[in-house]
């Protein structure tokens, strides 16, 4: 038809809004939130819990009483007042210190206070002196002074006002650390014969003599000679006298921490003394440039690895308590950062009578100071509670993570590496208690080496 339009076409739809870009996941901001929810949780908490014992019934809870002409008025039954209540309702609650009652427990706070004695020993002047004469000190000192020069350089080549990793005296333990290892004491499985250096073969345990018991030898282990024509005899006192570990320089893990404790002291350093229930002690060391404790095990060679027990050995660990001339603490935490994997059971006593006992032993030890030394020591404690504490909330963010976001082959072959299995002892012990890296921890274990 003329002068008729075509029609027109309509229009072509709009492209779709590109899809919004993914957010990288926050692993610090899922650690901000769960705490956030856990002070929202505890607080409500304790605000209901408040309200239901201060507030006054609810209007439909107050019933008139029946008089005596009618019928009989019918009780509610009362709660038992001894049936303890469900976890559930306790464990948010603080944990309120309280001194032992059963036998068990009072077994555990009279070991506890006789362990805590051990790092007093440390503050012998005469020990100390004798400590110092053994420590080739320039050599410590110069690799010292060079390593911090080294870490001082580092942190002036980095961007903003970086400090340095360690501090001077941290370089002073690490440098006396090496060379403790490496030069000065020796580990001890069975000591060679005296006579013909063949070697010996476990022969059980002896009495000690009135010398080796002078000097702190609670018990000696006796071996023979393994060669046929020889079969002497030879003592291994285990002895507990620092100056008589000063002239021996042999020992296993008790004699390594207890010797080394004695050295950090000697050179300046603030010793703790640890002990853990699965037959183990090593050393931590305060540093004052991290203010924090830092673990140290003279037998492996270890600085700064807590994890090493647990995730490079495989053990499974339930107390760990630092003892020092100041007090003792719960360092559990510190070595343990998944207690569902690496968690033993603690049956020794209730967590509140340990913490009763923690608590008296720091009054005792405390109780001389002045009053400006217990208030620095009261923050240091408050210091180390919040880093114990970030390392649990830490491990459960994680696990979280790991939950939301399953690791990929080729991004776990890049996680955090493997923590090295035991090097020190006899291979056939390390294998029976699971300490070579491989295995379950805790089965097959012989009978404990006493340190």
């Amino acid at each position: 038809m003329a002068g008729s339009r075509p029609p027109s076409r309509a229009p072509p739809p709009p492209p779709p809004p590109p899809p919004p870009p993914q957010r990288p996941f926050d692993s610090a901001g899922l650690t901000q939130q769960f705490e956030q929810l856990l002070r929202t949780r505890r607080l409500n908490n304790l605000t209901d819990r408040t309200r239901s014992r201060s507030g006054s019934p609810a209007p439909s809870e107050q019933r008139p009483r029946s008089s005596s002409s009618g019928l009989s008025t019918h009780h509610q039954p009362r709660p038992d007042a001894a049936t303890t209540p469900s976890y559930s309702s306790l464990r948010n609650l603080p944990k309120i210190p309280s001194p032992p009652q059963d036998a068990a427990s009072n077994r555990f706070k009279n070991f506890l206070l006789t362990l805590s004695v051990t790092p007093s020993k440390y503050e012998n002047p005469g020990l100390l002196d004798e400590a110092l004469a053994v420590i080739p000190l320039d050599r410590i000192y110069a690799e010292a002074e060079e390593e911090s020069q080294v870490l001082q350089a580092q942190a002036a080549s980095m961007e903003g006002n970086a400090k340095p990793q360690w501090g001077y005296q941290d370089c002073v333990i690490q440098a006396l650390l090496r060379w403790f290892k490496g030069s000065f004491f020796r580990w001890v499985n069975n000591p060679p014969c005296p006579q013909c250096a063949s070697p010996t073969i476990a022969h059980g345990i002896t009495p000690p003599t009135p010398d080796e018991a002078a000097r702190g030898a609670a018990r000696v282990e006796l071996y023979r000679c393994s060669y046929g024509q020889c079969r002497a005899y030879e003592r291994f006192p285990r002895y507990g006298d620092v100056w008589a570990l000063l002239q021996t320089r042999r020992g296993r893990c008790g004699e390594w921490a207890d010797c080394f404790s004695m050295l950090c002291r000697a050179v300046g350093g603030r010793v703790r003394w640890v002990w853990s229930a699965e037959d183990r002690v090593w050393t931590e060391v305060y540093s004052e440039h991290q203010r924090r404790w830092i673990h140290v095990d003279a037998c492996e060679g270890a600085w700064d690895n807590p994890r090493l027990y647990a995730e490079g050995w495989g053990w499974k660990l339930s107390y760990c308590i630092a003892f020092s001339n100041d007090g003792a603490t719960d360092v559990t935490r510190r070595y343990i950062r998944n207690p569902a994997t690496h968690g033993a059971d603690r049956k020794k006593a209730p967590e509140e009578v340990l913490l009763w006992i923690i608590n008296e032993i720091r009054r005792l030890r405390r109780e001389p100071l002045s009053k400006e030394d217990r208030h620095r020591l009261i923050r240091e404690d408050q210091r180390e509670e919040r880093e114990l504490r970030s390392y649990v909330v830490s491990a459960l963010a994680t696990e979280i993570e790991r939950m939301i976001q399953p690791a990929s082959p080729s991004t776990a072959s890049t996680a955090a590496p493997k923590l090295p299995a035991r090097p020190t002892g006899a291979a056939q012990w390390m294998q029976a208690r699971s300490e070579n890296g491989v295995g379950e921890p805790g089965s097959d274990q012989p009978p404990r080496e006493g340190h």
